[in-house]
């Protein structure tokens, strides 16, 4: 029998700061018990999805907490206030003896991920969010067939006439899907709802955007990127590893799929259904630390994204987005000379949603800087020192046209 929880109370009075933006080394968030606080960021890109007061019962501070960055955010008491702080190393207890806790903070992250990524997708886009419905597969299946991804389109035209049998281009679908049948390889597999382990090979589709799903995925082996199609671009949102959780979203919230999953290389994952998952939060807490762990990392890298949406200079946006992989990464720079990123050219510049055309020009402008190379079609840089001071450079550069303009917010 484990040690009983020991929570800490903490009291601070009206007007206090609790935290601060850009602290380092958070350990701890907070639950208000009483009280109201207001949460605040130096930079408002986009309308607070939650709201900026909290009350008793909400939380704060966990996405900065259980990623093991800095703070995104500044809170304050605006009456007196009494709250319960929760160590990192206590999440996993707090879900055994408290699983409603923990449901709370994942369903409200899985909230949180698909708000920021709709804002992602209409600020860098300039449209807004994929539908997130079964009819979008169809689109989803064009625009791999344009670009001769026929195993890719013969996986959307399936699922389109799967999920959506009376649509409109249902016929269209099925025509296509006997043309390009003598180019695949091997056709679509429904694997039955209780396997577990799943093998896909390389370039193979998992789910994609606007597919109905009840499963999250746990990779054992390989890699898998996480992708969203629109305006006949292919936007690479991540690349996932072995032992990071991914599909979890349209597991939470019962939605379509927000953004399509395909095996990077080959890989094995682990699926688990909606059954499964709730009985995972009292028997494996370990397990459901690491997907808050996971969440709360990706909410503060898309952060880090929607801000990457401001630097105007293409070229310091690419800069930046490197530095953002490095964080992410928790790469220390004092220790380490050179660096291989697991992406190329074609990979970056989707990351920060550029055209074809507009990524190979700026793509040719990054590689002038001899600190750079491709080696296996992956991007290695040999002085990862330049990461950070390039982009210091355009950062400044962005701030001074910001002063000279006016800092006017994003319509």
């Amino acid at each position: 029998m484990g040690t009983p929880l020991k929570l800490v109370f903490l009291n601070f009075t009206k007007d206090s700061y609790i935290i601060v933006e850009g602290k380092r080394k958070a350990d701890s968030f907070f639950i208000i018990r009483s009280g109201k606080v207001r949460v605040s960021k130096e930079v408002q890109i986009v309308a607070e999805e939650q709201g900026d007061i909290l009350n008793p019962g909400d939380f704060f501070g966990v996405v900065s907490t259980m990623s093991g960055h800095s703070h995104i955010e500044t809170a304050r008491a605006i009456t007196d206030v009494t709250l319960i702080s929760v160590h990192r190393d206590q999440f996993s207890q707090l879900i055994q003896e408290n699983a409603p806790v923990a449901m709370k903070i994942i369903l409200q992250f899985s909230k949180r991920m698909r708000y920021l990524d709709d804002a992602l997708t209409r600020i860098s886009l300039k449209k807004g969010a994929a539908e997130e419905n079964p009819s979008h597969i169809f689109n989803v299946a064009e625009y791999y067939a344009k670009h001769n991804q026929f195993q890719q389109a013969f996986y959307a035209y399936h699922k389109y006439v799967k999920h959506c049998p009376k649509g409109e281009n249902v016929k269209i679908s099925i025509e296509r899907m006997k043309k390009i049948a003598p180019y695949i390889k091997s056709p679509p597999k429904d694997f039955p709802p209780g396997e577990v382990n799943r093998i896909y090979t390389k370039d193979s589709i998992i789910f994609c955007e606007g597919e109905p799903g009840d499963e999250l995925f746990i990779i054992q082996k390989g890699s898998v990127k996480i992708v969203k199609i629109t305006e006949n671009n292919e936007i690479l949102l991540a690349v996932l590893k072995s032992g990071d959780i991914f599909g979890e979203m349209a597991l939470l919230e019962s939605k379509p799929r927000a953004a399509g999953a395909v095996a990077y290389e080959d890989c094995q994952l682990m699926a688990l259904n909606r059954a499964n998952f709730q009985q995972m939060i009292t028997n494996q807490p370990q397990l459901i630390a690491r997907l808050t762990t996971l969440l709360a990392e990706r909410i503060w890298i898309i952060y880090r994204q929607l801000a990457n949406t401001q630097i105007s200079d293409l070229l310091g946006r690419m800069y930046d987005m490197l530095q953002i992989q490095l964080d992410k990464k928790k790469i220390d720079v004092s220790g380490v000379t050179n660096f291989s990123f697991d992406f190329g050219l074609k990979e970056l510049s989707n990351m920060v949603g550029l055209s074809q055309g507009d990524g190979a020009l700026v793509g040719r402008k990054l590689m002038e800087n001899r600190s750079f190379q491709i080696v296996n079609d992956k991007l290695f840089i040999k002085d990862i020192k330049e990461i950070g001071k390039q982009n210091a450079y355009y950062k400044k550069m962005q701030q001074l046209e910001k002063t000279r303009l006016g800092n006017k917010p994003i319509a």
